[in-house]
């Protein structure tokens, strides 16, 4: 049934009511008696259009249920789904962050990261002899390894374009004399397994980058691993995913003491470390990456609020054992 759609009703041209009423009133008819018939004439016209009206909400009424239920139903759900779409999206953006300010800030105010010399020194860091850790601490199964001497001095020159800037991180290439190392990380608690770490790499989509010059897995120091974080909407470390490294580190800031993050080499050595604290920093903050030669550690960087640059995450875990 098809709905005629009826012309307006054009307005009254005041000209042509002027002379309507000249030309009744020269013709004898009382004032009166002209605007009651006019008043007449516009009642008949309003009722028309009211009718009309009518009829054709009826018809419309009765198209609409000639339509299938699931069409009528889906005509009146999709303005209600556009709208959360909307709200869903909107959220996903607002709620992690204000959910890492609410949460996350609180907890890292109370165990902030320090460096072992002063930040104006991080530029002239020398290598550090370590002459002894007690036997207490070791037995304590707090450590991994037994004490060394360690020559290591590590370049930091490369490293401002990757905290100033807004853009992900283009780190320093490198390869010792073996060629360039290559290892796995796993974080359970994370679902992450079999995330590959390339020591000295340079682009963060293809996976995690071991900054160079910072120690391996199993040495003093501490390995400062960098990995891309998004939006947690979009968080799937999954091995099949080919852009598992776009969100790889999207979640270690929910991290917690004693979490387990192994390390497994190509040699088949693995290395467990556990959750000691993390924190956050500025992104012109680099001390990040200067090495605590007493200690077995390991660091994970990520840029935080996840989705954001405004600042760097750090998770920092210890050696507890070697398999």
């Amino acid at each position: 049934m098809s709905v005629k759609k009826q012309p307006a009703h054009k307005p009254v041209d005041q000209q042509k009511l002027i002379e309507l009423y000249r030309k009744a009133l020269l013709s004898g008819m009382s004032l009166d008696k002209l605007e009651s018939s006019i008043e007449r004439h516009l009642d008949r016209l309003q009722a028309s259009d009211s009718v009309e009206s009518d009829e054709q909400r009826a018809a419309i009424v009765e198209i609409k249920q000639q339509l299938p239920l699931v069409v009528r139903i889906g005509a009146a759900l999709v303005p209600v789904v556009l709208i959360l779409v909307g709200v869903g999206l909107i959220g996903s953006a607002v709620v992690p962050i204000a959910g890492h300010y609410i949460t996350q800030v609180p907890q890292l105010q109370a165990a902030q990261l320090t460096s072992p010399i002063p930040e104006e020194e991080v530029m002239e860091l020398t290598p550090v002899t370590v002459t002894d850790v007690s036997e207490t601490r070791r037995s304590s199964g707090g450590f991994a390894f037994e004490p060394e001497i360690v020559d290591v001095e590590l370049d930091y020159t490369n490293l401002q374009n990757w905290f100033t800037g807004v853009e992900l991180p283009t780190l320093a290439s490198g390869k010792n004399s073996e060629g360039q190392i290559e290892y796995t990380i796993d974080i359970p608690k994370l679902k992450i397994f079999g995330a590959k770490v390339v020591a000295g790499g340079t682009d963060l989509t293809k996976g995690i980058i071991a900054y160079e010059g910072t120690a391996l897995p199993g040495d003093f120091g501490a390995p400062v691993l960098f990995g891309h974080s998004t939006n947690r909407a979009f968080y799937n470390p999954s091995e099949k995913n080919p852009r598992r490294y776009m969100s790889i580190f999207s979640y270690i800031m929910t991290l917690e003491n004693n979490d387990e993050i192994i390390i497994s080499m190509s040699d088949g050595i693995k290395y467990t470390y556990v959750v000691q604290e993390k924190t956050e920093v500025k992104p012109t903050d680099v001390h990040i990456l200067t090495q605590k030669y007493d200690a077995k550690s390991l660091k994970l960087v990520t840029c935080t609020p996840e989705g954001t640059y405004l600042r760097r995450g750090v998770v920092t875990a210890q050696l507890v054992s070697q398999s």
